[in-house]
C-alpha cells in the first residue's frame, strides 16, 4: 500500500486515532506506556532530560553480565530472541538429517549448533579445507584469488564487496566495493595510543588462534599480522570521509580499476567472487585502493598467508570447539566491548540461524544464515497482517507530517521544496515482512555439519545476489530480516520498519497515543528524514545521485548542519572522549527531525481537539517522555570508546538531551529556563526540519 503525504488533515487524525486505539489491553509499561517509576523528578529536565525521564532506572539496573549494554529496546530483542528460540527448539525436535522444508532447515540449522560435543570432537577440522588453500597459494595473486570468496566462506579480503542499487542508474544494480583487511573496529585501534591496550591484545588473540590451527611461528606470525594491518590502517579512509556518498561514487571499469591499483591481482579476486563477467564498478575509497594494493605487494607472502589464516579462524570461530569461541568471546565482546559473560549456547545458536551480532562482531549475523526463513516462520506466527496495516497507517500519518513541514519551511525555496516533496512522494512503505518470501529450496541443510550449514548458506546468499545483477531492480526489496529491532531508509527510496522494531516501548497500541507518537512516530521521522540529511539529500526523487538543490538552500542547510554538529563534538560520554558531530552528523539530523516530526503528527491526530492530561502530563510533555523512554538504557565504557570512533549513531543519552534542547515546544512544555544546563537561547536552537 502506497499513498503519498497529501491527505487532508482530518483524515490523518481519524486513522491515527483508530490505530492508536486499536487495542484496549493494558500496556507494558506503567498504566498509559510509560513507566514513571524509572523518572529520577531531582533532576530537572532542563538540567539533564535523559537522566530526568529515567534515572532510578539507570541506578538499580546492572548491565548483565552477557552483555555490553542494558536498555528497554534490548529487551524487545530479547523477546524476540525468546520467541525465536520456542520456534527453532521445537523445529528441531521433528527435523530429519537433511530436510527439505523450511521450517526443517530452520531446526536441523539450529541443532547442528547445539551439537556440542561432536562441535569439540572437530576442533579445526571444519575449516581445515580452506587453511590448505591458504597453505598451497605460493603467490600474491592466488591469495588475492582466495579473498574473492569473501561473501561465501570464511576468507578475510583486503577489498569489500557487494550488489546493491546503482546510485546513479537506479533501474539498475551495481558492484560495490571498498577498503577492508583489518581485524579491529575501525582504523584508529591500530594508530592512537588511546587504544594500545586492545591492539596488544588483538595481536596476542592473533596469536592464540593461529596456534589453534596449528599454524609455524605463530607469534612471529601474529606481529607480522597485526604490523600488516597497521600499514593497511595508515592508507585506509576514516569513518567520516566514508560517508561522502558523492565522494565513494567512483564507476570505472576493470581495465581502470586495474590501472588505479596495479599491485593487486584483480582478474582472480572477480572470478572467485563469481564477478569475471562484469562490465563495471563502484569504486568506494578510490585514493586508497592503489596504497592499499602497494602495501599488499611490497608484504611477506609468508604474512599474507598468516594474515588470511587468522581471518578464516577468526570468521568461523564462533561455530568451532570451545577453544576458538573462547578466544573470540575475550577479544570482540570482553576486550573491545566490555562485556563480561559470553551468552549461553542457544542464545548463540538462535544468531547463527536468524542473524544477529555475535557481540560486536561486523560479519556475523550478516553472513552463513537463513535469517529470512527465520523471518518468515517468526512473522507467521508473532505479526500477522492486522498489526502489519495498524502500523502502515501510522507511518503514513508521519509521512502527511513531514509534507506540510517541507511545505511551511522558511529557510527552503520553492524550487527545492519542489523536489523534496517529489521526492517524498516516491517513498514505499515497508512494514513488517517482505511480501514475497526468500526461495531456500535449493538449500541444503545437515544437522550434523554446524560449517558447512553456514558455508552453504552464505553461499546461497551470495549466488542470490549475483544472480540478479543483470535483472530489473526489485522495488520490493529488503535488506533487513523480519526479526531485526532496527529500522531503515533505504537506497530504493523506502522507509522499513520490521516487525522486530515494532514491540513496547516502541509501539505498544494499548498505550496513550502520545507516547507512541514520541517513540514509533519519532523514529518513523527518523527514518523519513535520512532521505534529506546532508548525505540522502543527495539523491533525488528518481534515486539517482544528484544536486537537485539551489546553492543558496545548500548553503543555510549546511550552516545549520554545522551548528548542530558543533553542539554534539561538545558532548564528553566519558572523560576525554567526545562524540564526533562529523562522523553522526546523518543520525543527529536524523533524530531532530523525527522527533519534531512526531510532535507535528501528534497535534494533527487530535484533530483540532486539546490533548488530554494523564498524570498531570500534558500531550507534548508526553510525546517527549515516549522519546526519552524508547532510549532508556546504558553501555558499557569500552563500548562507548570503540562507539565515537566507529558508529555514526551518537551514545543514547544525547540522542535525547541533544535533540530536546533545540526544540522549542520541550521547553515550553517542561518549563525550561535560562541557567539550566542544557538551555540554549533561542536564536542558537538548530531547526532543520
Amino acid at each position: 500500500m502506497r499513498k503519498t503525504f497529501l491527505w487532508s488533515m482530518l483524515s490523518v487524525a481519524v486513522i491515527a486515532t483508530a490505530v492508536l486505539a486499536a487495542d484496549a489491553s493494558k500496556p507494558q509499561y506503567g498504566s498509559w506506556g510509560f513507566d514513571s517509576a524509572g523518572m529520577d523528578k531531582a533532576v530537572k529536565p532542563g538540567d539533564d532530560f535523559f537522566r530526568h525521564v529515567s534515572g532510578t532506572w539507570l541506578d538499580k539496573t546492572p548491565i548483565p553480565a552477557d552483555k555490553t549494554a542494558v536498555s528497554l529496546r534490548l529487551a524487545m530483542t530479547d523477546r524476540t530472541e525468546a520467541r525465536l528460540h520456542d520456534i527453532m527448539d521445537a523445529a528441531a525436535a521433528k527435523a530429519p538429517h537433511a530436510p527439505a522444508d523450511l521450517e526443517g532447515k530452520v531446526g536441523a540449522f539450529y541443532k547442528a549448533f547445539m551439537a556440542e560435543a561432536q562441535i569439540e570432537k572437530l576442533g579445526a577440522a571444519p575449516i581445515e579445507a580452506e587453511l590448505a588453500e591458504v597453505r598451497t597459494a605460493t603467490t600474491r595473486d592466488a591469495l588475492a584469488a582466495l579473498m574473492g570468496k569473501n561473501n561465501s566462506d570464511f576468507n578475510g579480503t583486503l577489498f569489500n564487496f557487494g550488489i546493491d542499487v546503482d546510485l546513479k542508474d537506479p533501474s539498475h544494480y551495481a558492484v560495490y566495493i571498498g577498503q577492508g583487511g583489518l581485524g579491529l573496529p575501525d582504523r584508529d585501534y591500530y594508530l592512537q595510543d588511546d587504544f594500545a591496550k586492545q591492539k596488544a591484545a588483538y595481536q596476542a588473540y592473533v596469536a592464540q588462534l593461529l596456534h589453534l590451527v596449528n599454524w609455524p611461528d605463530a607469534e612471529a606470525r601474529a606481529k607480522d599480522v597485526v604490523a600488516f594491518e597497521t600499514k593497511l590502517a595508515e592508507v585506509s579512509w576514516t569513518k567520516v570521509q566514508d560517508r561522502d556518498v558523492e565522494a565513494t561514487y567512483n564507476p570505472m571499469t576493470i581495465a581502470q580499476l586495474r590501472t588505479l591499483a596495479p599491485d593487486f591481482a584483480w582478474a582472480g579476486f572477480l572470478t572467485d567472487a563469481k564477478l569475471a563477467a562484469i562490465p563495471r564498478l563502484i569504486v568506494a575509497e578510490n585514493t586508497a585502493f592503489p596504497k592499499l594494493a602497494a602495501v599488499y605487494a611490497k608484504e611477506p607472502l609468508a604474512t599474507l598467508q598468516a594474515w588470511q589464516a587468522f581471518h578464516i579462524a577468526d570468521n568461523a570461530a564462533p561455530y568451532l570447539s570451545k577453544a576458538f569461541t573462547d578466544a573470540y568471546f575475550e577479544m570482540h565482546d570482553k576486550t573491545l566491548a566490555g562485556q563480561q559473560q559470553q551468552r549461553v549456547r542457544w542464545k548463540r545458536a538462535v544468531l547463527s540461524v536468524s542473524g544477529g551480532d555475535f557481540g560486536v562482531g561486523d560479519r556475523f549475523g550478516t553472513f552463513g544464515t537463513m535469517g529470512w526463513a527465520a523471518g518468515q516462520l517468526y512473522t507467521a506466527k508473532y505479526f500477522g497482517p492486522e498489526a502489519k496495516a495498524k502500523i502502515e497507517a501510522l507511518v503514513h500519518n508521519l509521512v502527511a507530517a513531514y509534507g506540510v513541514r517541507l511545505n511551511n519551511l522558511d529557510w527552503m525555496s520553492p524550487a527545492t521544496k519542489a523536489e523534496a516533496i517529489k521526492k517524498l512522494e516516491t517513498y514505499a512503505i515497508k512494514v513488517g515482512y517482505p511480501d514475497h518470501p526468500r526461495d531456500y529450496s535449493k538449500l541444503t541443510i545437515l544437522d550434523d555439519d554446524l560449517v558447512g550449514d553456514v558455508r552453504r548458506a552464505g553461499e546461497a546468499d551470495w549466488a542470490f545476489y549475483v544472480g540478479r545483477y543483470n535483472g530489473p531492480v526489485d522495488r520490493d526489496d529488503w535488506g533487513m530480516t523480519p526479526q531485526t529491532n532496527d529500522a531503515y531508509n533505504g537506497s530504493l527510496r523506502d522507509i522499513v520498519f520490521p516487525a522486530g522494531i515494532l514491540q513496547p516501548p516502541v509501539f505498544d497500541a494499548a498505550a496513550d497515543p502520545a507516547i507512541n507518537y514520541g517513540a514509533a512516530g519519532g523514529i518513523i521521522g527518523h527514518e523519513l528524514t535520512h532521505g534529506f540529511d546532508d548525505q540522502g539529500r543527495k539523491i533525488d526523487a528518481a534515486g539517482a545521485l544528484r544536486d537537485w538543490w539551489t546553492k543558496e538552500d545548500a548553503a543555510k542547510f549546511e550552516a545549520r548542519a554545522k551548528e548542530l554538529g558543533r553542539q554534539y563534538s561538545a558532548f564528553e560520554p566519558l572523560p576525554g572522549v567526545h562524540v564526533s558531530g562529523d562522523l553522526t552528523m546523518g543520525e543527529n539530523i536524523a533524530d531532530l527531525g523525527g522527533l519534531t516530526l512526531a510532535l507535528d503528527a501528534y497535534h494533527a491526530s487530535l484533530g483540532g481537539k486539546a490533548a488530554p492530561v494523564i498524570n498531570g502530563m500534558t500531550g507534548d510533555q508526553r510525546v517527549f517522555l515516549g522519546w526519552a523512554q524508547a532510549w532508556r538504557g546504558k553501555v558499557t565504557d569500552d563500548y562507548v570508546k570503540r562507539q565515537v570512533v566507529s558508529d555514526p549513531h551518537s551514545p543514547r543519552q544525547f540522542r535525547v538531551n541533544g535533540v530536546v534542547h533545540n526544540i522549542d515546544a520541550w521547553y515550553a512544555a517542561f518549563g525550561v529556563k535560562p541557567g539550566e544546563k542544557l538551555y540554549v537561547a533561542p536564536d542558537k536552537r538548530v531547526h532543520i526540519w
